[in-house]
């Protein structure tokens, strides 16, 4: 059993950001070690035990290079226990709003687990996604669907089951380690993106920095150099204008300078 959970990151809409949806995938035969890992983490650290621990902000009285090395710690522990992380990203300037692209980046992440568990022989997993309420409360209903019926209007499919994955459930910061490792990691992702995006040039060392260590992290086939769409997928596939191109090429090649070479090719062209 494999689990996967879930959160967004940069859900505020804002002209040139990208919106990322992140995935951590836990082998559940290291689940066990991983959580003792960050319980002697915490404890090493002297976190105090009521302290929910995110990218941000850091635990009471710490100061900001001890709070970076906690995250470096997390960020550590996962690659050495082989998580990976599966990752949506789409430009909000395309997006038909926050909420809409969070639901389709549940559902590419979600799909991109059912595509890694057919790789791995007896491959069943559960989804766990941070609980959150979307307008008229949609995701309740939308997680049903996602369990009983799997994804719709695929192109050339009208329904997909994903046979792999036993359950849809939530989870919140604070209810295991897991949730805390995703938030360290996207939030990680998501600074780094956004130095570039936002042009913050005093931000790029260390958002290279942050990119370089999260790289091992990212889902790549048997013996690829590459991250497959699986491990991190840009979307829309087919992007018409130039100018959202531009920006999406740009943050291909920035990823690409930090160790995070993705497979994905940004065109204008269908694919599919």
């Amino acid at each position: 059993m494999h689990l996967l959970y879930c959160d967004e990151s940069n859900l505020e809409e804002r002209v040139g950001d990208f919106l990322l949806y992140g995935g951590l995938m836990v082998d559940g035969t290291k689940a066990g070690d991983l959580s003792a890992a960050m319980d002697k983490i915490r404890l090493r650290r002297g976190v105090p035990r009521d302290y929910l621990l995110k990218f941000n902000p850091g635990p009471p009285k710490f100061s900001h290079q001890q709070f970076i090395g906690l995250k470096k710690d997390v960020i550590a522990a996962a690659c050495e226990h082989r998580v990976r992380l599966l990752v949506y990203a789409v430009l909000h300037d395309i997006a038909n709003s926050p909420d809409d692209a969070r639901r389709k980046g549940i559902n590419t992440v979600t799909y991109h687990f059912h595509c890694a568990l057919n790789r791995i022989t007896g491959g069943t997993g559960l989804v766990l996604i941070d609980r959150f309420n979307d307008e008229g409360n949609l995701i309740d209903q939308h997680l049903r669907d996602k369990f009983m019926i799997g994804l719709t209007g695929m192109p050339y499919s009208r329904e997909m089951r994903l046979s792999n994955i036993v359950g849809f459930h939530y989870s919140a910061v604070g209810q295991s380690h897991f949730p805390s490792i995703l938030d360290v990691a996207v939030g990680s992702f998501r600074f780094a993106v956004n130095a570039l995006t936002r042009q913050q040039e005093k931000n790029l060392s260390t958002a290279r920095e942050l990119l370089k260590s999260l790289s091992p992290l990212f889902w790549r086939e048997a013996e690829a150099t590459e991250v497959s769409e699986i491990g991190l997928t840009f979307s829309p596939k087919r992007i018409k204008r130039a100018n959202y191109r531009e920006k999406y090429q740009a943050l291909k090649d920035f990823l690409a300078e930090c160790g995070i070479v993705t497979a994905q090719t940004i065109t204008e062209e269908r694919t599919y």
